[in-house]
């Protein structure tokens, strides 16, 4: 079994695929790639159990077979190489031998059948997106997702697809985000959580690509097929928590401001505030935003006063400052809107602006209670 390739082209593709192999696999065979060559086409596929990708490449060949090649190695050696193509000769002794112009390096392999065969889905759903649309539903809601094993279905990203639109929520209890898209729809209503990991990966591969992405999914699996690439993960089992039920329906008191000039007053005034806490206070009386925090314990504090564009009752609420720094910085409008009803009720934070048409997000973070 024999194939040419070209280096940087090969390297390309299993730099993607490199990002779902653990450090420390228990399946020691899962710290290969599996080769199957079949002619011209090569697809080289990784595995970690939960979640499987395979890509297929275009090669010089005419043989057939399946082999396991160490990743890490193969990807340290193919990193050095500058652009040339490389010969790959898998010998009877048990190694793969790699012929660049310059010289010879010889890497032993395993049987390919060894490799754990990807899940077929049964009879799934279908839906087609632009890859761009499915990375930045991605990046606006995965951060929000929580990281707590004993709750897991918080540590993924819920997918609501319905015929008026789809929906993506992330939550950890203090923050939750609900992003959603009115201009694309699905054939039918499902419902799944995603796992983190696939999520950071596709989001990593999508961003900016214009290709179509069809996702099929059932029960407990979801496959996502782009640019020939495949890659198919298990589904986190589960009931998703009623989100919809935290979010404030009434919320009278709104603000509007600039949200770079708000994202660094609470960076600013955040580094002055307790440690374990975290806490900042938000004063708001007319056209003024009173920005606080103190760290009794090492009698350090600071405030700001910012002008901003506010309707409703004078209040005060308290926020952990990492929370609103996260949104704030997830965002990319220019102002933001924070709507609330009572210092003990969330707060919702919303775009004014920089949005496309039928993007919706809506942010929702937990106050703190203020110690007067």
């Amino acid at each position: 079994m024999k194939f040419i390739v070209s280096s940087s082209y090969l390297l390309k593709q299993l730099q993607v695929l490199g990002g779902i192999i653990n450090t420390n696999n228990t399946l020691p065979i899962l710290d290969n790639f599996l080769f199957n060559l079949d002619g011209n086409s090569l697809t080289v596929s990784a595995s970690d159990l939960e979640t499987t990708i395979s890509s297929k490449l275009d090669v010089e060949s005419s043989a057939k077979g399946s082999v396991c090649i160490p990743a890490r190695l193969l990807l340290d050696t193919l990193k050095t190489f500058p652009e040339q193509p490389l010969t790959f000769t898998i010998e009877e002794n048990n190694t793969v031998e790699i012929s660049s112009n310059h010289g010879k390096y010889a890497l032993a392999y395993a049987n390919g059948e060894e490799f754990p065969t990807a899940v077929e889905l049964k009879d799934p759903s279908e839906t087609v997106l632009q890859g761009d649309v499915l990375a930045t539903a991605i990046s606006k809601t995965i951060f929000a997702s929580g990281n707590d094993d004993l709750r897991p279905v918080m540590s993924g990203v819920f997918f609501q697809f319905s015929t008026e639109g789809l929906t993506f929520v992330a939550t950890d209890a203090h923050k939750l985000v609900k992003y959603t898209r009115n201009d694309l729809k699905a054939s039918q209503t499902a419902e799944f959580i995603m796992p983190k990991k696939p999520l950071n990966l596709l989001k990593g591969i999508l961003a900016g690509s214009e290709d179509e992405v069809t996702i099929e999914y059932n029960e407990s699996n979801a496959k996502f097929t782009f640019n020939g690439t495949e890659m198919i993960c298990r589904l986190i089992d589960g009931k998703y928590p009623n989100y919809e039920a935290v979010i404030p329906k009434e919320n009278p008191n709104r603000l509007s401001i600039d949200r770079n000039q708000f994202l660094n007053s609470v960076r600013r005034v955040s580094i002055f505030s307790n440690k374990t806490t975290h806490q900042i206070r938000l004063k708001i009386a007319g056209a003024e935003l009173n920005i606080s925090a103190e760290d009794i314990d090492y009698s350090n504090k600071a405030e700001e006063r910012l002008t901003c564009d506010y309707q409703g009752d004078d209040m005060q609420i308290g926020f952990n400052s990492r929370f609103l720094t996260e949104m704030l910085n997830n965002l990319t409008s220019d102002e933001v809107s924070l709507e609330m009803s009572l210092p003990n009720r969330a707060g919702i934070l919303t775009p004014i602006d920089g949005l496309d048409e039928g993007e919706l997000v809506t942010m929702l973070v937990m106050p703190v209670m203020l110690n007067n």
